[in-house]
């Protein structure tokens, strides 16, 4: 960890009808950890400094010695309301899902929009989520989704990119709507053109298709065929492809998704090398979990860990925290998509009927701590980067968010070391019934989470109201 440093005053204009001092923490800047204080006012940061109490004449105090302050994380990667099938949408709207957020100290979400019917135009799904996001209690925006690409899909993407401030878009190498590497080259030329980022989903669609389908006529059924029909090479393969199509159309930028295996990593470390603009994000179930919980506890137990991509191998997982460690991943995220085990139980005979997901918006930050910074795998700055600064900077909400500085929205996390706490499923506040992370342990005391300026968790009590979340434009 970074020695601690002191930092000097640094005051915007403001409005002394009403701010906050949070006062004495050890905040973790971009600069390094400075002992100080932070003065909040309209919604902002208004001062930096190592002692404000003159400055702050009449403020609410928070006490924040012995803490630590991070800005408020981001998670660039959930799926509130998501519809997987005509019979599965997750189980949390974009309420619960924030309340969940907020309570593991993130003020931010970009929610991946789901397909609409097929063959429909791109604002389709955007309005219907518009609506559904009027409902969150934390900031958020969202990943628009290309289903299909026409002459009229490239139009409209064009313009929502550079009028909506909806820059990011995802495409799916699998599922439903896997883009042809045609439609794929069309849309990168204008999200290169445009200023927009294409994010993907990358497993290789034909050859797990027909893994899944001789495993199925064998009587393979179990989840941990789920694994086995979805192998490290499909997730490589796929993602080269994609770097491939980007060097072809100029260098778009491109953003995987949930990297899972020690074969995506190198794919995209080869990619940069090649100077190809390429972000990477992982998430918490493939740093701490692995293949063996889809036979651990047998397979009824395993239907709760079954998702796309599988869990992987302890090489696989070691690979993963050896790029947080070393910069090559950018962003930790959750691809937070849980759905009730009821509701999994539906592959109990044919692990490929189960919807594929899982919880983890509230753990994210818990865990990561817990298992990555105590352990000393990565510093306290490198958490902050992965879960807070990086993900503003390459979504587009940079300076307003990520950023504990002057004129940043007050956005921000008051957290410390304390007792082990195992996680349990009864005191999340997702409405899933069960935790893939039950037991694990947790040592993050988040004592207080400020939204806007705003407490919204106090000591783990949402304190924060339904539909106060703004959404938020971005830019590229």
């Amino acid at each position: 960890m970074d020695s601690i440093k002191k930092t000097t005053l640094e005051v915007v204009e403001r409005d002394p009808s009403h701010q906050t001092l949070v006062r004495g923490g050890r905040l973790v800047t971009e600069e390094g950890i400075v002992f100080g204080d932070l003065l909040l006012g309209e919604g902002l940061i208004l001062a930096l400094g190592p002692d404000l109490s003159q400055e702050a004449q009449g403020a609410e105090i928070i006490e924040a010695k012995g803490s630590f302050v991070i800005p408020g994380a981001i998670d660039v990667h959930t799926h509130m309301e998501l519809q997987q099938s005509p019979e599965h949408r997750s189980c949390d709207d974009f309420f619960q899902g924030s309340v969940a957020a907020a309570l593991g100290g993130t003020t931010t979400l970009i929610d991946h929009i789901g397909f609409g019917p097929a063959g429909c135009p791109l604002h389709y799904a955007i309005d219907r989520y518009r609506e559904k996001g009027k409902k969150a209690a934390v900031d958020y925006a969202f990943h628009g989704v290309l289903q299909h690409v026409n002459e009229s899909i490239l139009n409209e993407l064009r313009e929502i990119i550079q009028t909506e401030g909806i820059p990011s878009f995802k495409a799916y190498s699998t599922y439903a709507y896997p883009l042809s590497d045609h439609d794929l080259f069309q849309a990168l030329r204008v999200m290169k053109e445009a200023k927009g980022l294409l994010t993907m989903h990358c497993e290789n669609d034909a050859v797990t298709n027909l893994l899944k389908k001789e495993a199925l006529a064998r009587g393979n059924t179990e989840p941990i065929w789920q694994a086995r029909t979805r192998p490290a090479a499909c997730e490589k393969e796929s993602i080269s492809r994609l770097i491939d199509l980007s060097a072809l159309s100029g260098g778009a930028p491109i953003y995987i998704v949930h990297t899972s295996t020690q074969e995506g990593v190198a794919a995209i470390q080869a990619g940069r090398a090649r100077g190809i603009p390429v972000a990477m994000e992982t998430c918490p179930q493939y740093l701490l979990l692995q293949e063996g919980a889809y036979t651990e506890h047998g397979p009824l137990e395993g239907l709760k860990y079954l998702m796309a991509p599988p869990l992987r191998s302890p090489a696989d997982q070691e690979a993963l925290w050896e790029s947080l460690a070393d910069g090559t991943c950018d962003t930790v995220a959750t691809d937070h998509c849980p759905f009730p085990l009821e509701e999994k139980k539906v592959g109990e005979k044919n692990f490929s009927l189960a919807p594929g997901g899982c919880a983890g918006v509230q753990e994210r930050l818990p865990l990561i701590y817990t298992h990555g910074v105590l352990p000393g795998r990565i510093s306290l700055e490198r958490m902050v980067a992965l879960l807070c600064t990086n993900p503003a900077k390459i979504m587009g909400l940079y300076p307003q968010k990520g950023t504990l500085a002057v004129g940043s929205d007050a956005d921000l996390v008051v957290l410390g070391p304390g007792s082990n706490r195992p996680i349990r499923a009864k005191e999340q506040a997702t409405t899933c019934d069960y935790s893939i992370y039950e037991g694990w342990g947790n040592r993050l005391r988040i004592h207080r989470v400020i939204s806007r300026g705003e407490t919204i968790v106090k000591e783990g009590v949402f304190l924060g109201e339904r539909g106060r979340g703004r959404f938020l434009k971005r830019w590229l």
